[in-house]
Parts: C-alpha cells; sequence; structure tokens
C-alpha cells in the first residue's frame, strides 16, 4: 500500500516541476515579460565637496553615469564643455556595501581624458558630453549635445575606457541635425541628453530633451515637450527607429526668478523589451522637481519615418506608455540638478540598487550630489507566482 502511495506522489512532484518550468519559458520568452519596479526606497545621499580639484581637474558637471558590475565602480561624464579642463569622465567607488549610502560613501579614484581619432583632446566648446553607458568590450558610449547656435552637430562616440580613445562614431538621423535656417535639429542644451544600453547589450537608447524644432514647443510652465527616443542597433551601429514620449507639464511653484527649465536628462534600460526607468528633470524657480517613471515601448509607435511632427496630425500617433514611480519631492531630501541615474549593485538584503547624480553646473550654490535607492523588481514569473500564492512575500 505504501509503494502505491508513493507511486502517487512523485508524478504530482514531477508534474508541479514541469509546470514551473514551462511558466517560466513562456514568462520569459513572450515580449510582454516585462520586468516591473514595485518599490523604490531611498538609502542615502551624499555630495562631493564643493570646487573638488581631482588629478589637476575640477570634478563637476557629473550629467550621467554608469556602473561597471565586474570591478564594482562607476563611471561619471562630465559636461564641461573644455573651460576647466578637456572632456573627460571619472571613475568613482560608491560604498553601498552596509546597504545604505552614508555621507562620506563616494569617492573619485581616476579621471579619463577624451581623446579624438587623432589622439587629440577635444577643442574647447566642441563637446558638451552629458550621457555615458558602459558596454562589455571595455568601452563606453557617449553624447554630445553640440551646439546648435554654432552648427556644431551632437554626436554618440565610443571610447576606450582605459585610453579614452575615440573608437567609432554612430550616425545620426539628419532630422536631429541643426541646419542655418534654424527650422529643424535639436533645440540648444537640450539634445542627446541622455544613454542607455540594454543588458543584452544589443540595442543603445537616447533621447532628446526636449522637442526637435519641427516636432513642437520647448517645454514651458504647464507644457511638457514631444521628445524622442532613438534606438540604435548596436550589432550593425544604425538607427533603427524613434519613439514619441510627451514629458509631464510643470506647474511653477512661487517662481520668483522667472527662470523656468524642463526635460528628459537620462533614461535607464531594464531589460531587453523596451522598458526603461526615465527621469525628468525641472528647475521651477524654487528648486528642482526631480520625477522617476516607469516607460514601456511596447505598444509606442515607430516615428522614425516621421521628419516632423508638426507636418502631420501627430494625435494618432501612440507614445511611449509612462507610470510614475516616485515624486523625489517627497522625500526629505534638498534637491540639486539630478541628470543621470544607474542601477547599482545588489544590496545585502538582495533588492537592486539604484544611483542617482547632479551636475552642478560648476555653480557655487550647486551640489554634486548622489543619491541612492533600494528598488523592488519583480519579474512576470515572480508576479504569478505571488498571485498564486498571496503568502509569498510574508
Amino acid at each position: 500500500m505504501q509503494l502505491i502511495k508513493k507511486t502517487f506522489v512523485m508524478p504530482r512532484i514531477i508534474y508541479l516541476f514541469i509546470s514551473i518550468i514551462i511558466i517560466s519559458f513562456l514568462f520569459t520568452n513572450l515580449p510582454s515579460s516585462a520586468v516591473e519596479v514595485s518599490n523604490i526606497e531611498f538609502i542615502g545621499e551624499a555630495t562631493l565637496p564643493k570646487g573638488l580639484i581631482f588629478k589637476k581637474t575640477e570634478v563637476g558637471g557629473l550629467s550621467g553615469i554608469t556602473y561597471d558590475a565586474k570591478n564594482n565602480l562607476y563611471y561619471a561624464i562630465s559636461d564641461d564643455r573644455g573651460q576647466k579642463a578637456a572632456a573627460r569622465f571619472y571613475t568613482l567607488k560608491i560604498d553601498l556595501s552596509k546597504g545604505s549610502l552614508k555621507k562620506s560613501g563616494v569617492i573619485p579614484v581616476d579621471v579619463t581624458t577624451l581623446l579624438n581619432e587623432n589622439d587629440q583632446t577635444f577643442r574647447p566648446s566642441e563637446t558638451d558630453t552629458e550621457g555615458i553607458a558602459l558596454t562589455n568590450k571595455s568601452t563606453v558610449f557617449i553624447s554630445s549635445e553640440g551646439d546648435s547656435t554654432k552648427l556644431i552637430n551632437p554626436f554618440i562616440k565610443e571610447f576606450s575606457l582605459s585610453s579614452g580613445k575615440e573608437i567609432t562614431t554612430l550616425s545620426i538621423p539628419n532630422k536631429f541635425l541643426p541646419d542655418k535656417t534654424g527650422k529643424q535639429g535639436i533645440r540648444n542644451n537640450l539634445a542627446f541628453e541622455s544613454l542607455t544600453i540594454t543588458p543584452d547589450k544589443k540595442n543603445l537608447y537616447t533621447a532628446t530633451e526636449n522637442a526637435l524644432i519641427q516636432d513642437g514647443v520647448a517645454a514651458k510652465p504647464n507644457i511638457g515637450s514631444p521628445c524622442r527616443i532613438l534606438q540604435y542597433n548596436l550589432l550593425n551601429g544604425q538607427p533603427e527607429k524613434e519613439f514619441l514620449y510627451q514629458t509631464e507639464p510643470v506647474s511653477p511653484f512661487l517662481n520668483l526668478t522667472g527662470k523656468f527649465a524642463s526635460g528628459l536628462p537620462d533614461l535607464l534600460a531594464l531589460d531587453n523589451q523596451g522598458h526603461f526607468l526615465s527621469l525628468e528633470r525641472s528647475f521651477t524657480g524654487l528648486g528642482f522637481a526631480i520625477s522617476l517613471f516607469q516607460v514601456s515601448l511596447e505598444q509606442a509607435d515607430d516615428i522614425h519615418h516621421i521628419d516632423s511632427l508638426l507636418a502631420i496630425d501627430s494625435k494618432n500617433i501612440k507614445p511611449v506608455q509612462k507610470k510614475l514611480l516616485l515624486d523625489l519631492r517627497t522625500l526629505d531630501v534638498l534637491l540639486d540638478n539630478i541628470e543621470g541615474l544607474t542601477l547599482g549593485p545588489k544590496l545585502p538584503d538582495g533588492q537592486q540598487s539604484l544611483i542617482l547624480v547632479s551636475d552642478n553646473n560648476f555653480n557655487s550654490l550647486q551640489r554634486t550630489q548622489i543619491l541612492a535607492f533600494k528598488m523592488k523588481i519583480e519579474t512576470p514569473l515572480f508576479r504569478l507566482l505571488r498571485r498564486l500564492l498571496p503568502n509569498l512575500n510574508r
């Protein structure tokens, strides 16, 4: 009798394992298998000393950051246009080993000067480097906004991580390039701030911080701006698709200065299926408004064949989907000009870390601020199991 019972018990266990394997396979291979950020928790802040001089350069203007998991290091690009020193990126150590970021937890350990294809430094005002993304080939891609007032084109170039030498340049579609008429292309200082590469290293994404001139208005108080996300295939180095990203309208509060700026300074790929974190940053005259969104390209229309959104009826274009994850104004933190974000290492409790960095504009009234967060990221399989087994997290 015991033998008969065992014979019936074993197949049930086998069936359970087979079911889990099938479900896992389906959910990791379906296009809709999006990861989902279910919670973000603030775990600390650090600031670098004002006017910090490191290896004969002033550390500042940190506009983008990327994480090197192999060496547990971060690379942060400076947007100095060659006024303080030549175009460069910094290597940082950020200590999250205790599950939080302490005030003294960030230190620079190296600086790498960028060299052009002729092994020379870039000339002053030739670059406005804003975004940085690490490859799996010991290189980084770096984006520059250029200068539309001087008809200096934006660029996305690959550089050696060790020497800083330029390796390749990605072609930029003509619609993004400024021209003499001033009727097309990027707006000055509102171009390729963002840069991110998918985990499988097959695709690179950047986005305009505000609308192209021929696409719509720049952001104004209570009015958002239609940005373009640009997708590259890194296997052939060619631009493939473009997507419409609408920034949120921001209401200034007690804007005594009359100054206002708002846009999309960074993107971060969460998976290989077109799901990202996006960072929206606004200066409202009385401090900064910073928001994190989860973004999906799944239902968005490819608009790479449309040269001007103003020339068509763009109401029928499906933009990327966005979900607000965190308004940083709800934190008990005095926010600075946050422009870059990257995933960091797994924390001691197994959760994913997230790092944000600010561009101090080399302004004595601003700070180079690093913010750390703990993110709970769920896969589709885990979400399914949590629905089937409600006590999974308890």
